[in-house]
Parts: structure tokens; C-alpha cells; sequence
């Protein structure tokens, strides 16, 4: 029995390759899949089985790429309806993997057709759970994300609750956690930073797994302070649903070296998105005019699904050297499929032309400090509410990046506003948007709030009610 997680940080995903007796099930597989192909070949095995555990919303899955390359037969469970061939297996059934069984086990809640997937080993020993996003480490998956159903959250919440009560928690302690997803994802509130882990363990420790908890006080735990999902949540778990366009032809479309006048004329006659995915601290120094900035060295595909609403936008990039693969490869994972090519030779290329450049004041929480101290300043905090909260500059505005492209309307073009976030990763991102919208008079806080807390300005800190 081999059993490897395949864990993509950027995602906070986990995919999983299962092979017995060269036999092979992938369980969530990720877009680009020569990777699970190349290893069953390196192996001598084939992929028989591709297992998902639902339809995805926080990325575009690799599985029907990988059914028309291998064969392999897709497994959904029960309920899932789809424009390819699947097949949507009964609660309870039974898959054979070599000398290994998979047993489907119907946990509805995150959505209607979720699955949990028992593996037993030879011996027929239940030996760990590969469990979607009904299970997390430290958490369960949001129960409002079902593609067009008429329940509600809380009905979805119900079904959670007996999911894991009727599936889950008769399982023995030391049954092996494999979850979909790892502190990071927006599919759960307080996942755990840790990848696997024993069902045992989740029962002291996870909330959701109380034995004394009722139906309604799950409920209302379980959607308690949950975050509206990311815009592009439903159109992902539409494309998983529907299908999609091969990998290989979106990485060929989209990876196409473009010269300066070529490029400036889609930014200009096919209104394609520039997107700039060097570090911040190029983009500052040097950036094309109203280009956007989201970094490849953040949270990328997620902030781009986030904030980029128009999932069939055209998007032409600005890329580190020899990083257009992958920054076209990282926008298909969120399903951003309209790649139309990248500046060949990058700022240099573009300098060189004598084309236009614009740049980002950016100043050190030091200097930040000094300003602040010696007049009234406008402080622009575009940190997420939570992190807001527990503390804050005071007197700071508050626009969380998720939404600042539905709360603009809250910023005047007039004034001049000092941006942070906790590092200087968002502010930057946030700064980009506001300056393609307009807003001219803008500075950046290098290091963000972690740098400003070094700094002797007064903050306003949350203060727990139980302590008072």
C-alpha cells in the first residue's frame, strides 16, 4: 500500500495518490495532472479510479483532464449529476484498489453530493478517511456552498451534523484524517496548519465532533462569524460541474511571448487585464500604469478569484523571468482560463520601448510613525475584519481587500491615504486597484502592521468580555 499527499501550498489543498498492486486511485487531483500520470507510469501502475469527494468551489479540479488521458473512471457520490461521464456511486459502496478497499460513505452538508472515502486495508481494516471538506483538522467545511439547491445553510448544517455523527465519529480513533484542505483555505474557519492527522485526536479537540453538542447548538456554532465566499466559489464549482477546457490548450494559449507593441495593444483594444505578478517590491519601483498587482509569491490564485470578477477575463502578464508557466498554469487552478500572453523580457523590454512606467511611493513604518506623530494623515487599513478587530491603528479606515472593489465608493480620490496590511503583501495589491480606479495619492507602509507595532504609535487592541 502507497499513500502520498500531494499538497499544494498556495491552494492549502491536498491531493492523493492511493496505488496497491498496480492499481492507482487519485483522489481531488489538481489541474495540471501529468504529475499523477508520470508517477503511476514511474510506478508500472494505472490510474483506475479518479475520487471526488465533491464538487470543488475554491479550485478547478484535474479530473476530467485526467478521465480523457488515462481511462480512469470518475467517482462522485451520491446525487452528483455532471456533462461527462462519472460514476455516482451509492452510499456504501465498495471500489477495489489491488489488494485495497475504498468504501464510499455519502456525508452531505458542505454540499449535497459530499463524500468520504474509507479506505480498508488488505485485511480489511479500516485504516484512514479521505474526507473532502466534511472533515477538516480542527474544523468541518462551510455548509453554504451548494450549487443550486433550494436548501438552506441551516438545512445544510443539519445534514453536516448527521453526517458526522452517523459516518464519522463511529469510526475507531486510530483511522487516519486525510482532508481536502490545511489552515489557509476560505471552506472552513479555523483549519488547522497541520495536514494529516487521527480521527481520535479530532474528536477531543474539534468542536464540531462534541459529544454533548446538540444539532442546534452545531448550527449555530458551525455557521457562527462565517465569511461571505469568495465571488469566485461558484463559478469554480460550475466549471467541476459542467467541465472545462484542456489544460494543455489553456497553457498554450495563454504562455505566448509578447513584445511591447503587441502587448500594449490588447491592454488597449482587447481591454485585457494587465496583471503584474512580481514580487511587491518590483511592481513598486516600476509597474506599467494601471496594471494590477497580485504577487505570485502570496496568496495568488486565491486573491486573484477574489478579486478579479470576471472569470473569462483577458489577461496579459508581467512575470518574473521564466515564471510565465507557471503564473498561467496558477491561474487556470482557479479557473482564470483567458490568458492571452505575457511581456516577453518583462520591465526591461517595456523600458527599453520608451513606453510609459508609474511607480508606488512606499515608506518604512519608522518614517510612517514620524508622519503620523507630526500631522493628522489618513491611514488605510485593508487588512480582513477579523485581523481589524483584535487590533488597529487608531483612528485607521477600514476596507478589507476582499471587498474593495464593492466599497471604493468609501474612499475619497482627494485625500492622500497611508495603505497597510500586515505585511505589505495586500497593501500593495490593494494600492494597484485603488490607483487603475484613479486614486493617485497613495503610500505604502512597507512591512505592514507587523512593522507599525514596532513603532511606539497607539493601537486600539480587542479586549475579550470575560476579562473585563
Amino acid at each position: 500500500m502507497n499513500i502520498e499527499q500531494i499538497y499544494t501550498g498556495c491552494l492549502a489543498q491536498g491531493a492523493y495518490y492511493i496505488e496497491s498492486e498496480g492499481e492507482v486511485a487519485i483522489i481531488d487531483p489538481l489541474r495540471e495532472i501529468q504529475q499523477y500520470i508520470d508517477k503511476a507510469k514511474a510506478n508500472n501502475s494505472k490510474i483506475k479510479y479518479i475520487l471526488e469527494t465533491h464538487f470543488h468551489a475554491d479550485f478547478v479540479s484535474g479530473h476530467v483532464d485526467l478521465a480523457n488521458k488515462t481511462g480512469a473512471t470518475i467517482v462522485f457520490g451520491p446525487g452528483a449529476t455532471t456533462d461527462y461521464d462519472i460514476h455516482s456511486a451509492t452510499d456504501g459502496e465498495e471500489l477495489k484498489i489491488g489488494k485495497l478497499t475504498i468504501k464510499v460513505l455519502h456525508t452531505p452538508g458542505h454540499t449535497l453530493e459530499s463524500a468520504t472515502y474509507l479506505l480498508k486495508d488488505e485485511n480489511g481494516k479500516d485504516y484512514a478517511i479521505f474526507s473532502g471538506d466534511t472533515l477538516f483538522l480542527g474544523d468541518v467545511g462551510r455548509p453554504d456552498l451548494a450549487i443550486k439547491s433550494d436548501l438552506t445553510k441551516e438545512d445544510l448544517a443539519g445534514m453536516l451534523f448527521d453526517s458526522l455523527r452517523t459516518k464519522i465519529i463511529p469510526l475507531a480513533d486510530d483511522v487516519i484524517v486525510y482532508p481536502a484542505h490545511g489552515a489557509g483555505s476560505a471552506c472552513g474557519k479555523n483549519l488547522s496548519k497541520e495536514t494529516v492527522g487521527v480521527l481520535g485526536e479530532q474528536k477531543k479537540t474539534n468542536y464540531a465532533l462534541r459529544a454533548d453538542m446538540t444539532k442546534a447548538e452545531f448550527v449555530k456554532e458551525v455557521l457562527d462569524g462565517i465569511a461571505p465566499p469568495p465571488q469566485y466559489f461558484a463559478k469554480n464549482a460550475m466549471m467541476n460541474k459542467m467541465g472545462y477546457d484542456a489544460f494543455e490548450s489553456v497553457l498554450k494559449t495563454g504562455n505566448v511571448a509578447l513584445n511591447p507593441e503587441e502587448f500594449e495593444a490588447l491592454a488597449n483594444h482587447e481591454s485585457a487585464l494587465v496583471l503584474d505578478v512580481r514580487p511587491q517590491s518590483d511592481y513598486i519601483k516600476g509597474h506599467i500604469p494601471n496594471s494590477i498587482f497580485i504577487g505570485l509569491n502570496g496568496g495568488f490564485a486565491p486573491w486573484v478569484g477574489a478579486l478579479i470578477k470576471d472569470i473569462k477575463q483577458p489577461i496579459i502578464l508581467v512575470t518574473p523571468e521564466g515564471k510565465s508557466e507557471e503564473a498561467v498554469t496558477r491561474l487556470s487552478r482557479v479557473g482564470y482560463d483567458n490568458t492571452l500572453g505575457y511581456l516577453e523580457g518583462g520591465m526591461n523590454a517595456w523600458k527599453s520601448a520608451g513606453k510609459d512606467i508609474d511607480t508606488l511611493e512606499s515608506i518604512s513604518a519608522e518614517e510612517f510613525a514620524d508622519r503620523a506623530k507630526a500631522s493628522d494623515i489618513n491611514i488605510l487599513d485593508v487588512r480582513k475584519d477579523g485581523e481589524y478587530l483584535s487590533s488597529h491603528l487608531e483612528d485607521a479606515q477600514h476596507l478589507s481587500l476582499d471587498f474593495i472593489n464593492d466599497k471604493m465608493n468609501e474612499v475619497n480620490k482627494d485625500k492622500t491615504y497611508y495603505v497597510h496590511c500586515a505585511g505589505g503583501y495586500r497593501s500593495v495589491i490593494a494600492a494597484s486597484i485603488l490607483k487603475a480606479r484613479g486614486f493617485n495619492n497613495l503610500i505604502d507602509i512597507a512591512g505592514g502592521f507587523g512593522a507599525i507595532k514596532k513603532t511606539d504609535l497607539p493601537t486600539t487592541d480587542f479586549v475579550c468580555p470575560s476579562t473585563l
